[in-house]
């Protein structure tokens, strides 16, 4: 698979008007239009008929992750608001389900606002009216801008996700021109989010319901989850003409042994990724089994943004070869899931091993996003776009969905 000497991110610009861009969810879930596109032929359908257009018998990739409560706001003293975006955790765990559930004191990686008005105080503020309390210093500076910012409180024996719930808020998108409410709570969040640690939602799964899950599996269609927390990066825009030159944004993930396994069983039928989020994760997870495969026994952490385009040999496992190194990786190690990380880039010119449909929403010009569905659907995602906003369709993260079927 050999990537192009360039790809100019302004092949991949579309104009979209501010007032197309959802502002608000709709009040029902899978009241969202949908956008089909299967074999290059564009329909238009609503999403609460999503089950009557899967293949049968397919498999559907959902992304787990929960959005957490990751702004925090404080006042100084002297007057004037200092935001804390809460991004990683540092210690004294790395492992995001490990730190939600810390006790006091705890560091995370973070982006501060009005940081030129912050300078060595420690920031403090009421959790309650009960005398409880939060408090962030300012250790170091970290990359991209980032700190290290030590969280201490009262009473101690809170978890650092009970603070969070008790002073943050929700982490809406740059593109959303409002402060979060009530009503975000609960519908910047799939009704499946299981594991806090992103501070994006996988907007994909916001149209589904238990409704359609129960409808999807009245045609035999089969659901899986993984988990990969979706961090700021997600929304970092692609700055270089020549996309060979972007960084690509680290994020970390879960995988089961058990829906490795479920992946395997199911080469046969579609499986389709809901969501960019778990698009990636699948793909992933072969090229990680390319590296079980050639390298059996060595320890696999990391999928790296350019890997699949440097590895030029000819005779790639098949994903089903793939698959079956990892599982064995898995099994040597007495693995029931895997914690790893990836920063892959899918751009055009990528060919997709494990993913054969793919729901998503529509994205922003010029985005990693967009290089995606254009890898998935070649040109046909200027169709796609130039269809949906000649028709009315809402775009990102509260916006419609569409779904791209190869065949």
């Amino acid at each position: 698979m050999e990537l192009p000497v360039e790809i100019k991110i302004t092949d991949y610009n579309y104009k979209l008007p501010a007032d197309r861009i959802a502002q608000r969810p709709l009040q029902e879930r899978d009241a969202s239009r949908l956008l089909l596109w299967k074999d290059g032929r564009i329909s238009d359908e609503h999403f609460s008929a999503v089950d009557s257009l899967i293949p049968e018998g397919s498999l559907l990739v959902f992304n787990d992750t929960k959005v957490v409560r990751a702004r925090l706001m404080f006042a100084k003293s002297s007057g004037g608001a200092i935001e804390v975006f809460c991004l990683e955790p540092l210690s004294p765990s790395v492992d995001f389900q490990l730190a939600f559930q810390q006790g006091s004191p705890c560091r995370w990686s973070c982006l501060v606002g009005n940081k030129k008005k912050w300078k060595d105080e420690p920031l403090r503020r009421s959790l309650d009216d009960k005398g409880s309390w939060l408090m962030a210093e300012r250790k170091s500076n970290l990359s991209d801008g980032c700190f290290e910012i030590e969280f201490s409180w009262s009473p101690s024996s809170l978890s650092f996700s009970q603070v969070l719930m008790m002073a943050g808020s929700i982490p809406l998108p740059p593109y959303i021109d409002r402060e979060s409410d009530d009503e975000d709570v609960s519908r910047y969040q799939t009704v499946y989010a299981k594991h806090e640690g992103s501070v994006a939602a996988p907007t994909a799964g916001l149209h589904f319901t238990k409704d359609i899950f129960e409808r999807l599996r009245k045609r035999h269609c089969r659901e899986e989850s993984l988990t990969l927390h979706v961090g700021l990066g997600t929304f970092r825009p692609v700055s270089v003409t020549n996309v060979r030159d972007h960084i690509m944004h680290n994020e970390p993930f879960v995988i089961k042994l058990s829906t490795l396994k479920a992946l395997r069983n199911s080469l046969g039928s579609t499986i389709i990724a809901v969501g960019t989020t778990s698009a990636r994760t699948l793909e992933s997870l072969y090229w990680l089994g390319v590296k079980a495969a050639a390298n059996p026994g060595t320890e696999i952490k990391q999928m790296n943004q350019w890997f699949p385009y440097e590895t030029l040999d000819p005779d790639l496992p098949s994903p089903a070869e793939a698959l079956d190194a990892l599982i064995l990786y898995f099994e040597n190690k007495g693995l029931s899931e895997y914690h790893g990380s990836t920063s892959l880039i899918i751009v055009p010119a990528y060919t997709f091993r494990l993913v054969k449909g793919l729901i998503t929403n529509f994205h922003m010009p010029q985005s990693t996003l967009l290089l995606l569905v254009a890898a998935f659907a070649g040109t046909g995602w200027k169709d796609a776009y130039t269809h949906a906003l000649s028709n009315g369709y809402r775009f990102l993260s509260y916006g419609d969905a569409c779904m791209f079927l190869q065949k």
